[in-house]
């Protein structure tokens, strides 16, 4: 089988003509070459359609632009190669013949020379001999980013893996310098200062951010306490509203008694019933409706609601000691609601220890209990709710009181 590539011997490259061997040949003085069956690898990127020569540069094109997909060609590119060194073209040189004389002996072309080093990165980035030494040539050998940049700015050119051909006369220009120390300190501290700029602007706006929390947050509270007090005025206004209905009750039933002790007076008396026109015509009865919030528990409820706030607000700086006196309470009323009838329930020792680490020695705890009935007896040494005062409204109105000040966090505090 004819070879379809040349493989340099000294280091494996896989070579498509005679002339790209010549090139291999002057840049890395190898001169080892044979045919070889092994084509050279043709991998098109499906995006853009750039050729790559190897797996390295085509992963290296992934990773510089993106594309991921490529489609081999190889077999399509492939050809029997031709030993035979490149021949004029005769039409060319019939036309313009002193032109091709005078460009053979006046205008000698090589290949410029590069940075090695540069040249040995680039290629083993990937890159081919020709596209690197033609980036070094064309970006003055800066150096290796340069180098790179310009193979990105002009990887669809046609000629981009065409050796590069000077004329042997022309004075190559010197390697562009590296920074000096001086311009190399001027540079650190442009880079230092910019990153200071970039850093205090990430700052002030992470500032901004957090002040803007901090707005949203106190707005919230702010938010949560209205509406804590808007429940509460509506509460009052019920609990008002509730009391003067009872108390017009009241009064209704008290005023219809008393015309009928009159008109029982007078039957007795033997005197006649009072004409309607001389006496005002009884109220109808009024049925007694429960109300929802009677007037003596709500009216505790309040002063129960204000013992346990000044209770907290006086022994703020331990939470987890009034928390616990709360609980302590809530057991007590509880205890005396579900068996009213039990006095071990209603009768509490002031003198035991464990009644004043809990309740006793806190300003609030004794008085809230008084609110729900108990009282001093024995020259004050022991709080007694006698059963005739039981109340279990006023009881079930203590509790919902401690419940809600031991689940609500903002009670006491807003």
């Amino acid at each position: 089988m004819a070879g379809v590539s040349l493989k340099c011997g000294d280091c494996g490259s896989l070579l498509r003509s005679v002339e790209e061997a010549q090139e291999h040949a002057e840049l890395t003085s190898h001169s080892n070459f044979s045919e070889s069956t092994e084509p050279v690898l043709n991998l098109l990127c499906t995006v853009c359609s750039k050729p790559c020569r190897s797996k390295t540069e085509s992963d290296l094109h992934t990773k510089r632009t993106g594309h991921a997909e490529f489609v081999d060609k190889t077999s399509e590119a492939v050809k029997p190669i031709s030993l035979e060194p490149p021949k004029l073209d005769a039409t060319a040189s019939s036309e313009n013949p002193s032109a091709s004389a005078s460009t053979h002996q006046n205008e000698e072309v090589v290949v410029p020379e590069v940075d090695k080093k540069l040249l040995e990165e680039l290629e083993s980035m990937g890159f081919s001999t020709a596209r690197a030494t033609r980036a070094l040539h064309y970006s003055g050998n800066a150096g290796l980013e340069a180098a790179v940049n310009w193979i990105v700015e002009h990887e669809n050119d046609p000629d981009i893996d065409q050796m590069p051909l000077v004329p042997a006369n022309t004075i190559n220009e010197a390697p562009k310098p590296s920074l000096t120390p001086e311009e190399l300190k001027v540079k650190q501290q442009e880079l230092r200062e910019r990153a200071r700029k970039k850093k205090e602007e990430e700052e002030k706006r992470m500032e901004r951010e957090r002040e803007k929390e901090r707005i949203r947050i106190g707005k919230e509270l702010l938010e949560a306490k209205r509406i804590e007090e808007e429940n509460e005025r509506k509460r009052l206004l019920a609990l008002r509203k509730a009391e003067k209905e009872e108390e017009k009750r009241a009064r209704e039933k008290i005023k219809q008694k008393l015309e009928e002790d009159k008109a029982e007076r007078r039957r007795r008396l033997g005197l006649p019933p009072e004409e309607p026109s001389a006496a005002a015509k009884p109220s109808p009865v009024v049925e007694e409706k429960k109300s929802f919030v009677p007037i003596r528990p709500a009216t505790k409820a309040e002063q129960m609601r204000d013992c346990l706030r000044s209770l907290k607000q006086n022994h703020k700086e331990d939470d987890a000691r009034v928390k616990r006196a709360f609980q302590t309470l809530l057991t007590y009323v509880g205890n005396v609601a579900r068996n009213p009838n039990e006095e071990k329930f209603r009768k509490i020792r002031l003198s035991n220890q464990t009644f004043q680490e809990r309740v006793g020695s806190l300003k609030g705890g004794i008085e809230f209990l008084e609110i729900c009935g108990f009282e001093k007896v024995d020259g004050g040494e022991f709080l007694f709710l006698p059963r005739d005062k039981v109340e279990i409204a006023v009881l079930n109105s203590a509790g919902s009181e401690l419940d809600s000040a031991i689940k609500n966090p903002f009670f006491g505090v807003l």
